[in-house]
């Protein structure tokens, strides 16, 4: 007996016990290291809200040619953004045994690259064009427990909730839209997974860049007549912190990075918010929050300008006189220092 004959008789046995091992961690309210906080919590979603079993057989619904006909429609700029990145990703990946999928926001499957030869155990598993992992129907998933927690995970083997599932691994990361909104997913999956993890990391990481830069892409199209001002990286990496700035210096447009940073929301974005408004207060925001959320801004416009303190005053809509007072004031002068000021 080879070792995969090993691996797959141990797979089964494992998966045998796996929802006395759910039922288990629910019951006693207990984490494990199958189970981490954010997995029981996936878990309890599934049995208390969603009512899933986690025995049940039935592989995941396929959408039929007319209905994902009109998901990949309807998710067309998402799809164009996404196009060249999945070859990327793909290209990146499928040495490891990896499939690349796109989903769309309701976990609908919408594109896929994968080797010619892993085509069937790909249909078997679902890794398919059309196949809806939403979380409420298939248990804790990698594309379905993305898109409800609006987060990249990587749900390992048997940290999925139903047992038909529990040989595959998924990382995902979400994708946003221009107005910030979760638009889809994008996932890694295999198969037949190495059972230790070990590429797990290093899978993410490209995962995570994949998707802030199919997110800029659709960012940049949906504002193409705009300036788009590049803010400071946040803690929040897997979105990309941009802002679009109209003709009148207003700002039109925030990616879900920047308005987690900047505490905005579509009704300011709606009421003619200026970049002068943005530096010199806006209501509601804290001391602090406010003078992280300034320096953003100007460090963005310094970026921008390739630390020209007038061209960076011209895009802010403020006098060079003021721009230089704020540099003074957030101590920016060494750190921003690329050209004379």
């Amino acid at each position: 007996m080879n070792n995969n004959e090993k691996e797959e008789i141990m797979a089964k046995i494992a998966a045998s016990h796996h929802a006395d091992h759910v039922f288990s961690v629910l019951r006693e309210g207990a984490t494990s290291a199958v189970a981490p906080l954010e997995i029981a919590a996936s878990w309890r979603r599934c049995l208390v809200r969603h009512h899933i079993d986690p025995e049940r057989t039935e592989p995941p619904t396929v959408l039929s040619g007319m209905e994902l006909r009109h998901a990949r429609d309807y998710a067309g700029r998402l799809l164009r953004a996404a196009d060249p990145e999945l070859d990327h990703l793909y290209g990146l990946v499928r040495n490891f045994d990896y499939t690349v999928l796109l989903a769309d926001r309701s976990g609908a499957i919408i594109a896929r690259r994968t080797r010619d030869g892993d085509e069937n155990g790909c249909r078997n598993w679902r890794l398919w064009t059309g196949a809806l992992w939403s979380e409420d129907i298939e248990g804790t998933n990698g594309v379905g427990t993305c898109l409800a927690e609006r987060r990249p995970v990587t749900i390992h083997r048997d940290q999925h909730f139903r047992r038909r599932h529990t040989q595959l691994t998924c990382t995902v990361a979400p994708i946003f839209n221009a107005m910030g909104e979760v638009a889809g997913a994008l996932d890694i999956s295999s198969f037949r997974p190495d059972a230790t993890g070990r590429v797990l990391p290093l899978v993410m990481a490209s995962v995570r860049n994949t998707a802030r830069r199919i997110e800029q892409s659709c960012f940049h199209a949906f504002f193409s007549r705009h300036l788009i001002m590049i803010l400071p990286e946040t803690e929040d990496t897997y979105s990309a912190p941009l802002l679009a700035i109209d003709s009148d210096r207003k700002v039109v447009g925030a990616t879900h990075a920047a308005r987690v940073a900047l505490h905005l929301d579509d009704a300011a974005l709606a009421g003619s918010l200026g970049l002068s408004d943005l530096l010199e207060g806006a209501p509601g925001l804290e001391s602090s929050s406010f003078i992280e959320a300034e320096r953003s801004v100007v460090v963005g416009a310094l970026a921008q300008s390739q630390g020209n303190v007038k061209a960076a005053a011209v895009s802010l809509g403020i006098s060079r006189a003021t721009l230089h007072r704020k540099i003074r004031r957030l101590r920016l002068q060494r750190q921003h220092r690329t050209r004379p000021f």
